[in-house]
């Protein structure tokens, strides 16, 4: 073999030598990378809801207790039924306050006819004592007379409407539309004035829920403009005791004077068209609010934080390489989380894979399907 052909075999020997050594090294780099998924950071729409325990409340609600004592004598509705304005509900026994009224019509009729008389009397003596033709003693009998006719009149009348009175409340009547529960008493029950209930009637259409807010959060709830919320609006809506979305919205009615210094919570109110009678009062619910923060949102899966003495963070992936970034989580979205500041967009985050990962850890990286609001 010549000198020329023996140099050149030596030189094919050590580029294959190292190009072996370099082929070995980039694959002992990748067996230490560590295999993880991962996701673009971008903005998306948002839409949220603060949730808040409540409970389903009649905006009018009455007791119904009778106001004269006697007997059950008629029960004029059914139970748990829609009732009307004036309808009567129970009649307790009537006929000795119908005989009251009349009698005490009867007596304001005669104190009238007594009135005339005296007045007439008391004319004639004013006449004659303008003559000088009577004693001035008669005269001031007659008007002495005049006046207890008069009073004896008012007397009357009062007992009349006080008879009159005991008449009508033995007639009881649904004060206003609503629905009438199971009744308390039976026919022949005794009546004993203002102590024995007989039912509770309360409206139904519209009808509130009431729910506690912290005194943090009072000035966003009287911000809410109700005129700008329509019958369809998204602001205020409930979810029922079976977690189903009620169909129909509600406005804010009323917020409590005052806040309750033990718990630093004040009760808010909101109305809610209810014509189909889903609503109960009494029934538990949750009320959603809206959040402020809905909207063009950082969203990113929750799954990707890692939390570390109450902070959280989250791995950036560049150039192959992770770096630990600490972040600042808004409310969750279902499978999601808000990240409000350590983000700009545009990231590459570790979604899968977290756990074995430190600063500075090599990565190979996959893209993962992100988690998806439904």
């Amino acid at each position: 073999m010549s000198k020329i052909s023996c140099t050149i075999t030596y030189f094919a020997l050590i580029t294959g030598l190292v190009s072996c050594g370099g082929n070995a090294e980039n694959k002992k780099t990748e067996d230490y990378a560590i295999p993880v998924s991962v996701t673009n950071v971008h903005l998306e729409r948002a839409v949220f809801y603060n949730s808040y325990p409540a409970n389903i409340v009649a905006l009018k609600e009455v007791e119904l207790r009778g106001q004269v004592n006697g007997v059950i004598t008629g029960i004029y509705f059914m139970e748990g039924k829609e009732v009307h304005s004036g309808e009567k509900l129970y009649e307790i026994d009537r006929r000795k306050y119908q005989a009251a009224f009349e009698e005490a019509q009867s007596n304001v009729k005669i104190a009238e006819d007594n009135l005339d008389k005296v007045q007439r009397d008391a004319n004639r003596y004013t006449d004659l004592a303008k003559q000088d033709a009577i004693a001035e003693q008669l005269l001031d009998h007659a008007m002495t007379d005049l006046k207890n006719a008069k009073q004896q009149v008012n007397a009357a009348n009062s007992e009349l409407t006080k008879a009159g009175m005991d008449f009508e409340y033995s007639l009881i009547k649904a004060p206003f539309n609503g629905t009438i529960g199971f009744s308390n008493v039976k026919l022949g029950s005794l009546v004993t004035p203002g102590q024995t209930l007989l039912n509770v009637i309360s409206s139904d259409n519209p009808i509130g829920v009431d729910f506690e807010i912290a005194e943090n959060e009072l000035g966003r709830f009287q911000h809410f403009d109700n005129s700008l919320i329509s019958n369809n609006d998204s602001t205020f809506r409930i979810t029922l005791p079976n977690n189903a979305i009620y169909p129909y919205s509600g406005k804010i009615s009323v917020i409590d004077r005052a806040v309750d210094p033990q718990t630093g919570s004040i009760r808010v109110r909101i109305t809610v068209a209810n014509s189909e009678k889903m609503l109960k009062p009494g029934m538990s619910c949750k009320v959603l609010v809206l959040n402020d923060n809905s909207g063009q949102q950082l969203l990113i899966p929750f799954k990707a934080v890692l939390e570390q003495l109450g902070e959280y963070f989250l791995f950036v992936v560049k150039d192959k390489k992770v770096s630990q970034v600490k972040i600042t989580l808004g409310p969750r979205v279902l499978s999601n989380v808000i990240v409000l500041k350590g983000l700009e967009g545009g990231e590459s985050i570790v979604v899968d894979g977290i756990q074995k990962l430190h600063d500075g850890s090599l990565v190979t990286t996959e893209p993962s399907q992100k988690s998806r609001l439904k």
